[in-house]
């Protein structure tokens, strides 16, 4: 195996990581919205990670070929892929045999969105779409807190692969609902960053004011996390939506709540507090 791809890999995952982003956890699209230019064959779930949005992906010379071109300050993202190569060897008896053996290699490709003059194949609708009905509870929920904090911007972005909060800019993303195959994960996940966005300086405090916060990995982290989980849970129940499916419980979470609550047993306790103070933040204006 290609030790310096392996690193590769690695080190695109821990990238991202890093950043307090879950590559594999993400409710929204899933592998058939990630496919090649060349054979419109889907990636792998490995290579999806890597890629982190959804897309048709060409290489280089595949848009210079059909007289496209990469717009300015795109960058590429690499996939990784098993080539066979044959091979003489020698068996126990002397004997020489051809035996196939599999080489990990690697490509450089491009979102098709971020190329010009050359058009989609086979994401010709721009992936899967899925068709949902609004949850009125919800969307009250929704439009009251952004009502009662003007500062707060958030952005349904349709083609996105991130869905986050940023304290220093007071802006929360997440990808469209018809990006969701359940319309209670994407409730969900708006939920748990609007639950994030109550810990800004100018709410319940939880954040510095020079726009830090807790680090991916650390005891802060892990309860910040749990806060904003528990806070969205909590308002799927108050609006009629079933949780249970769309509570995010992927290893990553899990392992970062393991370590800090064996750590701090009344971590727990102190995160549930938080997560009904945010809660009643955001349905009331104001902390119970």
């Amino acid at each position: 195996m290609n030790k310096k791809i392996c690193e590769m890999v690695a080190d695109r995952v821990l990238e991202e990581m890093k950043k307090g982003i879950v590559p594999w956890d993400k409710p929204w699209f899933g592998s058939d919205d990630f496919v090649s230019h060349a054979n419109g064959k889907g990636y792998s779930l490995l290579n999806c990670i890597l890629l982190g949005e959804p897309g048709e992906y060409p290489t280089f010379k595949q848009v210079s070929a059909e007289g496209g071109k990469v717009k300015k300050g795109a960058k590429s993202k690499f996939v990784v892929f098993w080539s066979p190569k044959k091979k003489i060897v020698e068996d126990d008896d002397g004997e020489q045999k051809e035996k196939v053996f599999f080489i990990l290699r690697y490509y450089n490709v491009f979102n098709l969105n971020d190329c010009e003059g050359i058009e989609h194949k086979y994401l010709k609708n721009g992936g899967v779409r899925f068709t949902h009905d609004t949850v009125a509870e919800a969307e009250n929920v929704i439009d009251g807190y952004c009502g009662r904090n003007s500062g707060l911007r958030i952005q349904r972005v349709d083609e996105s692969g991130r869905a986050f909060y940023r304290p220093a800019d007071d802006y929360i993303q997440v990808p469209r609902k018809e990006q969701f195959k359940k319309i209670e994960e994407f409730y969900s996940t708006l939920f748990h960053e609007m639950t994030h966005s109550t810990g800004h300086w100018t709410r319940l405090g939880r954040f510095e004011e020079d726009g830090t916060h807790a680090l991916y990995g650390s005891e802060d982290y892990g309860k910040e996390e749990l806060i904003a989980e528990l806070g969205a849970a909590a308002l799927c129940g108050k609006c009629g939506i079933e949780s249970r499916d769309s509570f995010r419980n992927s290893a990553a979470y899990l392992k970062s709540w393991i370590e800090t609550i064996e750590g701090n047993p009344e971590m727990i306790v102190s995160a549930a507090g938080k997560a009904d103070k945010a809660v009643d933040f955001i349905l009331n204006g104001e902390a119970a």
